[in-house]
């Protein structure tokens, strides 16, 4: 495979061109003053070669990041829900900017490691004049993590363009685990007359679907007319964070509200809660979702915290795990381990009747 030439030229110096031909590939050649080089330079490629190591680092050099990103934002990103898009665009950016001229070959997990931590280091800017200075936290710096990741996860199934993920050696930032915040009684009771009172139907339309179905702040907002069936009391929800059709059901205030609503629902939109300016958008409710939280004086509280009370509350009234699980859209039960702890006196009475009706009463 490997055929060595021996070169003279003019001044009479020598030299020894090496030619390696593989078929379905341009041929490779090097030159060298020595013989001896030569050779090894042709076992060690024709080595490579064999192992399907060479061309793959031969592409990894004739690359950079930037013609990566470039490829991944044009082929890849479109694929993608478009909620996601927004985010990650400006994630490769910053990619980009830091890393772009080095090439895929040179783009070790070392570099990847100061570029982590560059992430949680570097300010960004901040919302709002004179806000104190802020620092990505470990989650959205996992998440910048993840996308280059799966951008080299990409280009080395589908592109051959490296022959192994960097990403991979790198260690994640861990993550602090959540703090569930849910409604007591009192809150709940607080923040549904301060949007009754407040005179928004949108918001308090919106605010009951989230605490009686447990539907994440994009799936109300974004619900439409044609997933209500009232005849069965139930909304369907067709596309959901994990990719998997669920049903919420309806019932109590929420539903009697929507049924109100949908006697006098616009012509123009499908939406259940449209914008008043453009309603093939959804109404935007952060300002007086702000001002009733502060007018029930509810700290600390976001929408998705609805989300968690509605998970609250059925483990308190005796829902299973599972059965939460399910009702929250959830594909595994780690998610909703945080909630054992609200159901442990429902366990305990149901292990009781299940010990009466085995042994009796007296325990015989």
């Amino acid at each position: 495979m490997a055929t060595l030439f021996k070169r003279t030229d003019k001044t009479g110096a020598v030299s020894w061109q090496v030619k390696i031909r593989k078929r379905g590939h341009q041929p490779v050649t090097a030159t060298f003053p020595r013989k001896t080089d030569a050779e090894r330079w042709a076992k060690t490629t024709e080595a490579a070669i064999l192992e399907g190591r060479y061309f793959a680092t031969t592409e990894a050099k004739r690359h950079t990041i930037s013609d990566l990103l470039d490829r991944y934002v044009r082929d890849v990103l479109p694929t993608k829900k478009a909620k996601t898009q927004a985010p990650q665009v400006q994630q490769l950016a910053w990619w980009n900017k830091r890393i772009g001229s080095i090439t895929l070959a040179d783009c070790t997990p070392a570099l990847l490691v100061e570029c982590r931590d560059a992430l949680s280091q570097e300010p960004i800017p901040p919302q709002a004049p004179g806000a104190p200075e802020r620092h990505r936290t470990p989650a959205t710096v996992n998440r910048y993590l993840a996308v280059l990741s799966h951008a080299f996860t990409v280009a080395v199934k589908d592109w051959a363009w490296v022959d192994s993920n960097p990403l991979l050696k790198v260690t994640k930032p861990k993550e602090p685990r959540g703090v569930v915040r849910f409604l007591d009684p009192d809150e709940r009771a607080r923040l549904l007359h301060a949007c009754r009172t407040s005179g928004n139907l949108d918001l308090t339309l919106a605010v009951l679907l989230s605490l009686a179905t447990g539907a994440r702040q994009a799936e109300v907002m974004g619900l439409r007319w044609g997933q209500v069936d009232f005849g069965q009391r139930r909304i369907i929800l067709h596309e959901t964070k994990n990719g998997e059709r669920r049903v919420l059901s309806l019932s109590g205030p929420a539903l009697d509200l929507l049924r109100e609503r949908s006697k006098v629902r616009r012509l123009d939109t499908d939406l259940v809660f449209p914008g008043r300016i453009h309603p093939g958008t959804p109404v935007d409710l952060r300002t007086p979702w702000l001002t009733v939280l502060k007018r029930a004086a509810i700290p600390e509280f976001r929408w998705h915290d609805l989300r968690h009370s509605f998970a609250s509350e059925l483990a308190m009234s005796g829902a299973s795990l599972p059965e939460i699980a399910a009702a929250m859209g959830h594909k595994t039960l780690n998610m909703v381990q945080r909630y054992a702890h609200l159901s442990e006196d429902h366990t305990a009475s149901v292990v009781e009747r299940m010990n009466a009706r085995i042994f009796g009463e007296g325990g015989q």
